[in-house]
């Protein structure tokens, strides 16, 4: 590799480090809170340093952008965006699918059991109306 191809992929890696559209107006410190407790998790200082929480929290704002980017211009096909568009996108990373798919589930579980919960709890409410009108 020539100097001049090593230098124009720094400069193609310190170009991508930052925010891909600096004139946006999006909210800093998204994640801020959320990546402070993954990178204590993974083995960082408790409260680690603020430079370091809002670079990853900048790469995740920007990879979920993009990936968002990426599912509209799949979905525009079809004329909406879907849950499909986005596993589509991640096919071929096998952890991010299997765990998207896992917590897609996780959510279906929640949504009957809170269906079934608010079902039980409107019969209960008819029971006890019942009750206090016949006593």
């Amino acid at each position: 590799m020539s100097n001049s191809a090593a230098g124009t992929s720094s400069k193609t890696r310190a170009a991508s480090s930052q925010p891909s559209e600096p004139s946006s107006k999006r909210r800093r410190g998204v994640f801020q809170r959320e990546l402070q407790h993954m990178m204590y998790g993974f083995g960082d200082d408790p409260n680690p340093l603020p430079e370091s929480v809002a670079l990853l929290d900048d790469i995740v704002v920007e990879y979920i952008t993009e990936l968002v980017h990426k599912a509209q211009d799949i979905g525009s096909q079809r004329g909406k965006l879907s849950v499909e568009d986005f596993l589509y996108l991640i096919r071929k990373d096998a952890p991010k699918l299997n765990r998207c798919t896992e917590l897609l589930s996780m959510n279906e579980e929640l949504k009957q059991a809170r269906k079934l919960f608010d079902h039980d709890e409107e019969n209960l409410k008819k029971a006890y109306d019942d009750d206090t009108a016949d006593g």
